[in-house]
């Protein structure tokens, strides 16, 4: 009997150790929060390395946010919950279990409140979850004082995508939700010029033809006079689908800031000219090529593409570029 109870022991905490282990390492420093529809905030694709790509993501979201809207202010919320803790006199455990739980979390979600890892849910991708900051305009700044320094602030970094709404990555689902996000650029009064660019990732579901062909009406219904421009349109439509998941954005200077590319956008002109594919020939071809051909100049953006393997076709009619 007494050979039989150390057995059971040493069995249990095997399988219990191991997937607590599973539990405390998701990829990509998420903590087991997972990219939904009504999230707002960054994608970020990097090169084999998504830990590092978290902590290079925090850093510079960081500097930037500083900047533009002031460091992050914390409330005594976690200090006034404390105070009224102790005040009562607490003989339930599990109440008092209950509360420091609560109390934990609050103190969590506050320290998290401006920026926050969350699991994307494809390989090299990580995605930065925002809370009070409108996405388009940090990364949009942050792109802009890129290309005007030609400063490089990150190693694995590569393309930075502003997340400004996120829906189910069903059709029905997409155009009800479309018909309302893209009204403060392209309903009338407002109008501009436009590309789709759109990606796939875990998703097989899809289709890239259908949904070029859904969206770009929904741009044209909102205002006739919006019209598609693949050389230097004002207005880029970007379309990220992970697994059932839609990421939109509509973002400006995609094609001055290198597909919103932190490798290439610090790259000077001459080192963009002599690249034998530019952005220009891409942007005029008629013929469907591989990013990785347009791009053999980087090697990080060749390692994305060749894992990626996104591609590129002149749109018909009401469809823009897609990527």
């Amino acid at each position: 009997m007494a050979a039989a109870e150390p057995a059971a022991r040493k069995r249990r905490p095997k399988g219990h150790f191991a997937a607590a282990g599973r539990a405390k390492r998701p990829r990509g420093g998420g903590g087991g929060r997972q990219l939904e529809a009504g999230m707002r905030g960054i994608l970020i694709t990097c090169n084999m390395n998504e830990r590092k790509c978290v902590g290079e993501a925090y850093s510079l979201l960081g500097e930037y946010g500083d900047l533009l809207y002031g460091p992050e202010q914390f409330s005594d919320h976690e200090e006034r919950l404390s105070g009224s803790d102790r005040e009562e006199d607490e003989d339930d455990v599990e109440a008092a279990l209950k509360k420091e739980v609560g109390q934990i979390r609050a103190s969590t979600e506050q320290k998290l409140r401006r920026f926050q890892s969350v699991e994307s849910g494809a390989n090299n991708v990580v995605f930065i979850r925002t809370q009070g900051i409108e996405p388009e305009n940090l990364v949009h700044h942050i792109l802009k004082d890129m290309h005007t320094t030609k400063k490089k602030k990150t190693r694995v970094i590569l393309r930075m995508l502003p997340i400004s709404g996120t829906c189910k990555a069903f059709m029905e689902d997409m155009k009800k939700y479309t018909e309302t996000f893209f009204e403060p650029w392209f309903k009338a009064p407002n109008k501009g010029t436009f590309q789709i660019v759109y990606k796939a990732r875990n998703n097989s579901h899809m289709s890239r033809e259908e949904v070029i062909k859904e969206l770009a009406g929904i741009v044209g219904s909102l205002n006739p006079e919006n019209k598609v421009d693949l050389n230097n349109p004002e207005y880029t439509v970007v379309v990220e689908i992970i697994k059932t998941v839609c990421c939109l954005s509509v973002v400006r200077d995609y094609v001055l800031f290198r597909k919103y590319n932190l490798q290439e956008v610090v790259k000077s002109n001459k080192d963009t000219q002599q690249n034998p594919s530019s952005l220009t020939e891409e942007q005029n071809s008629k013929v469907v090529k591989t990013e990785t051909e347009e791009e053999k100049s980087s090697k990080e953006v060749k390692q994305e593409n060749k894992n990626q393997g996104e591609i590129e076709a002149e749109p018909k009619g009401n469809d823009a570029l897609t990527v």
